[in-house]
């Protein structure tokens, strides 16, 4: 399995489209090689160069496993989103206190749907997955703050 996207290379800068100096919504991303049998996908993105702890962008499950991409400013058809840890569901782009942090676009294939709620933080998420991962992929963004 394999998640890329077409607006930066793994370890390349995240344009600041992308960030909260930009227009803060998500990348395009593509997924490829899906595993058979899966029954769902889950997405994470989070930074853990932040100052106090692992920083979450973005949480998305139960995403369809014929999913081959998800369009800039978009959520796939028919997903749950969790709680960020803006305190928000849906994306929050990068925006570092200082320095150069390193986002990681995660994807899980996974051998069932979530029973997770809206909402959900992402230890509900790890959590609800232990067990039921059949593949994942991860690249990495690099964003540092202009301003």
């Amino acid at each position: 399995m394999k998640i890329t996207s077409r607006a930066f290379g793994h370890n390349t800068l995240i344009d600041s489209k992308y960030t909260c100096e930009g227009q803060n919504i998500n990348p395009p991303l593509s997924i490829k090689d899906i595993p058979a049998g899966t029954k769902s996908l889950a997405l994470i993105v989070d930074d853990p160069d932040a100052p106090m702890k692992t920083w979450v962008h973005w949480t998305a499950w139960n995403i369809r496993p014929d999913t081959s991409g998800i369009a800039e400013n978009s959520i796939p058809a028919g997903c749950v989103e969790g709680t960020t840890s803006f305190g928000s569901t849906g994306y929050g782009g990068p925006c570092p206190p200082s320095g150069t942090h390193r986002y990681f676009f995660k994807i899980f294939a996974l051998d069932a749907a979530l029973d997770l709620k809206p909402g959900a933080h992402t230890a509900n998420l790890t959590a609800a997955m232990k067990g039921h991962v059949i593949d994942k992929d991860e690249f990495i963004g690099l964003y540092k703050k202009k301003n």
